[in-house]
């Protein structure tokens, strides 16, 4: 189920260095203006729906399938929602669970470490966030991934996200650290936006001034989620290895950590930080992301999971394009090989019983019976 597509040296020694260990996942929650554009993402079928896409998901992470939740899963143009898969494998690995609030136009309805309450204003605008709220968000988000290192770190830790139209500032920092990442980047839609999100993001970079720093990037065209991970992971990766789950979003993450590191000469260990996702995002026929990892120098490895037999469609439409990763998928996937070596089929057994307890009936007629002889 595991494929290495850089650096494939470092991706091995590094999934042997945590075999058969249970990681510490960390979901870093945030949001972005940018996800009110219409069409820019499908997560979330309308704007409405994207206001609470993130809230929705990180309750759905902790509490899974529940009679009222306070904010049901949103309807997408197609498909389930991700965190079925990032849920059903932290259930049947009881893989410990840390939420972290970066800011969200709702509360929370499930407990998270707050670091911010930063709603990022619109890549277009140039100016996503002020430099100070920027600075800030760093501090915090070092400060706390040292505090793990304090208390009982676990062996790895799964830093994963949700941010609705967070592959559009991952174009966005992308191209302002000087990465050529235009029609590159993945989406949640099963053709790429990209001249969609070219236009927002050229339009962001043309308004931003001054680029001449990481910080300034960010700032300018990035979301808070970006900031929070790369400095969770610079300040942790030294002591514990760190999987960067998520496709074009942590690529940009691994891209700005890179870069930081360099500006403020910090420590950077590289081969420790592997970026970890789905084989349907770097199989999707509308991106280069293999190619961006290679550009990066950013090891890249996937969990090439086929739910092209499930007795649900919302499922297989994933093998059509649709939502293909988010809330850590492919991490929690990846995780769960080199924990007790599932494969496809464990993992799809564990996302169709979840699907069944949450009131979804299979579509998929059983095999007919033999003709008689």
């Amino acid at each position: 189920m595991i494929q290495g597509h850089h650096r494939p040296d470092w991706v091995q020694a590094w999934g042997e260095q945590v075999q058969g260990q249970t990681p510490g996942l960390v979901c870093v929650v945030g949001f972005t203006e940018t996800a009110l554009i219409p069409g820019i993402s499908a997560a979330g079928a309308t704007p409405v729906a994207r206001r609470t896409t993130a809230a929705a998901d990180a309750e759905f992470l902790l509490r899974g399938v529940q009679p009222h939740p306070v904010y049901p899963l949103p309807p997408l143009y197609q498909g389930a929602s991700p965190v079925y898969i990032s849920h059903a494998i932290v259930r049947a690995l009881h893989l410990p669970v840390t939420l972290v609030n970066t800011g969200l136009p709702v509360p929370l309805s499930v407990p998270a470490v707050h670091l911010g309450h930063t709603l990022a204003r619109c890549v277009s605008t140039g100016q996503a966030m002020d430099l100070d709220t920027v600075h800030q968000l760093w501090q915090k988000g070092w400060d706390w991934g040292q505090s793990l290192l304090t208390a009982q770190p676990k062996p790895y830790y799964i830093l994963g996200e949700c941010v609705v139209g967070g592959t559009t500032t991952a174009l966005a920092v992308l191209t302002g650290l000087g990465v050529q990442a235009q029609g590159r980047v993945s989406s949640s839609h099963p053709q790429c936006n990209h001249a969609q999100k070219w236009q927002v993001v050229q339009s962001g970079l043309q308004r931003a001034g001054d680029l001449s720093d990481p910080w300034r990037v960010v700032a300018a065209v990035g979301d808070p989620m970006q900031v929070v991970v790369a400095a969770v992971t610079l300040a942790l990766h030294r002591d514990v290895p760190i999987l960067l789950a998520g496709g074009t979003q942590m690529l940009a993450v691994w891209g700005l950590i890179q870069s930081i590191a360099a500006h403020e000469n910090l420590p950077w260990q590289p081969e420790r930080v592997l970026v970890g996702t789905t084989g349907w995002v770097v199989h999707d026929p509308s991106a280069e992301v293999i190619a961006l990892a290679q550009d990066l120098g950013a090891p890249l490895v996937s969990a090439d999971l086929d739910f092209s037999h499930s007795q649900y469609k919302v499922l297989r439409v994933y093998e059509q394009g649709f939502v293909k990763e988010g809330v850590a998928a492919g991490g929690c996937a990846l995780s769960a090989h080199w924990y007790c070596g599932w494969g496809n089929e464990q993992v799809l057994t564990a996302v169709e019983s979840l699907l069944n307890a949450a009131g979804h009936s299979p579509d998929v007629p059983a095999p007919s019976a033999p003709p008689l002889l």
